[in-house]
């Protein structure tokens, strides 16, 4: 199994930079780990969208995953009473 791009969209740039550096290191650490395993335990496919989402603490990463390409999009990265 080939390991995945990880993609972040602009706005997630910014959104990662108004979190504490310590909540931004935890994060990236569980993004780097979508790599190789992009559905871990615990991951929660939204419904109506193609899109998942993983928690991180108070945080909720969402994703989009195109394994025909072999891409995850990081598309938002907030906390949990913003993400949706």
């Amino acid at each position: 199994m080939a390991n995945y791009e990880v993609r972040f969209r602009r706005k997630v740039t910014k959104e990662l930079r108004a979190l504490p550096e310590r909540e931004q290191i935890r994060i990236l650490k569980k993004v780097r780990r979508l790599t190789v395993d992009p559905r871990p335990p615990g991951t929660i496919k939204l419904s109506g969208q193609e899109r998942y989402r993983i928690r991180q603490g108070d945080c909720r990463i969402i994703y989009e995953l195109f394994d025909d390409k072999v891409i995850v999009v990081i598309v938002r990265v907030r906390h949990r009473r913003e993400a949706y």
